[in-house]
């Protein structure tokens, strides 16, 4: 059986205080992870978890992956900022335009996210965590559209999207030009196998769309760690 996606995981220097600021932003509940991590997990139990686990490695630049989150109104839009600037995050500028209406904001660790202008046709169907945006090229969302076996529902010009066949968060890729890779991803995925399933024979499946197998081992928790095409990091658990 395939495994599904079930964490995107931030290495964080302070996993719990970034846990609070997630958790407070977006209104989800925090929960202690079976391996002693700490997560905040969403309303809708068929999404995925936002894991957060300790990493000292500086921060190099701008994430490979954001959030945008989506709003309702232009007040709500206002409410989100504040929200987040009141728990500790703050405005930052990556080069966004002035008649841009999208707000870009840091967490307290220095990840970017973006909080949308209400009527964003692209984000319409969903939900507050609209994308998870990356930087990669075209071959790695074909890479996850099948790995995952999420339905490609944009590609254009290099870009692609998927999205769950349920709905929810899309994950887009923004095509070229790609930044260089500088040392470990602040965010990965982390996907997992149900229970019975032959993790070797998903590892398999995995490697013949592209992924490298890292040589590293698996941690106590568990968790292997793969490449994706494009060099970015995700973990496969195996099933508990």
């Amino acid at each position: 059986m395939t495994s599904r996606l079930s964490a995107i995981c931030f290495h964080a220097t302070r996993p719990s205080d970034l846990a609070r600021f997630w958790s407070g932003v977006l209104g989800w509940e925090r929960a202690d992870d079976p391996d002693g991590d700490v997560a905040v997990v969403p309303p809708d139990p068929t999404g995925f978890r936002i894991l957060f686990l300790p990493g000292q490695e500086p921060k190099n630049g701008q994430n490979r992956a954001h959030f945008d989150l989506t709003s309702t109104s232009p007040e709500d839009q206002r409410r989100t900022v504040a929200r987040a600037l009141e728990l500790g995050g703050k405005h930052i500028d990556v080069g966004q335009l002035p008649e841009e209406r999208h707000v870009v904001l840091a967490d307290p660790d220095g990840n970017e996210f973006c909080v949308i202008e209400a009527g964003n046709g692209f984000l319409a169907d969903t939900g507050f965590v609209g994308a998870l945006a990356c930087d990669g090229t075209q071959e790695v969302g074909y890479f996850w559209s099948k790995a995952l076996r999420w339905p490609l529902v944009w590609d254009q010009d290099q870009e692609t999207a998927i999205q769950s066949p349920g709905g929810g968060t899309k994950i887009t890729w923004g095509g070229p030009p790609v930044a260089p890779k500088k040392g470990t991803n602040r965010l990965c995925f982390e996907l997992a196998l149900p229970a019975g399933a032959d993790w070797e024979a998903e590892a398999a499946r995995l490697v013949s769309l592209g992924a490298t197998r890292t040589g590293t081992g698996e941690s106590a928790g568990g968790r292997a760690l793969l490449l994706d095409p494009d060099g970015n990091e995700f973990f496969v658990r195996r099933s508990r």
